[in-house]
């Protein structure tokens, strides 16, 4: 690529991107992960700063698979390596919409809770089923992965809304989130905009 081609990214530009932004989100979660964790997930957040490689080919175009359908066909082949790659692709596409793409459905709550829940298992069974050889590394990455994976969402919402100002309605959505996933950070957003987050049915004395 030429020098000059100010307005373009090479993928190696994106990854020191998402790597000094990730390690700073990290940082404000107070939230440690090894460094094989950590590269998974700057080469994660690379991969699919390119649309396409969030959707897949259907017959009606290019559409996002539903979790519940990778699921079902990562339990039912009895290809280990299709189900390896199945769940793994479960598990990064849950992480990514939780994470980074949260503020695009502020309605849709359920799904973000969903999406942890589901990314979360994945994980854990890759972690499980990981044979031995080269990919053994990633075991442990896996099992971090599904053991901290909502305060890693945490920290990549804010990777992605780090320049937000909030109105009413994301208010409600901070509250909503916290009320349904435990979300340290919306939490503590909610304290600094000066709303005390109770759980229903609790009453302050």
């Amino acid at each position: 690529m030429p020098p000059n081609d100010a307005g373009l990214l090479t993928v190696s530009d994106i990854r020191e991107f998402f790597r000094e932004a990730l390690a700073s989100a990290l940082e404000q979660q107070h939230l440690r992960v090894k460094d094989h964790t950590e590269h998974y997930v700057v080469n994660l957040l690379a991969m699919f700063a390119r649309t396409e490689a969030l959707f897949e080919p259907g017959p009606d175009g290019a559409q996002s698979k539903p979790l519940a359908l990778l699921l079902a066909e990562a339990f039912e082949t009895r290809d280990d390596e299709h189900r390896f790659r199945t769940l793994q692709r479960l598990g990064d596409v849950a992480l990514f919409v939780s994470g980074f793409l949260a503020s695009g459905f502020p309605r849709r709550l359920v799904d973000i809770d969903y999406h942890i829940a589901m990314g979360g298992r994945a994980y854990g069974a890759l972690a499980q089923t990981v044979p031995r050889g080269p990919r053994r590394v990633l075991a442990t990455v896996f099992a971090e992965l599904e053991d901290k994976f909502q305060p890693l969402v945490d920290a990549l919402n804010d990777i992605s809304e780090s320049a937000v100002t909030r109105s009413q309605r994301d208010v409600l959505r901070l509250y909503e989130l916290w009320h349904r996933t435990g979300s340290r950070r919306a939490h503590r957003l909610l304290v600094r905009l000066g709303i005390q987050p109770q759980a229903p049915g609790a009453f302050a004395h």
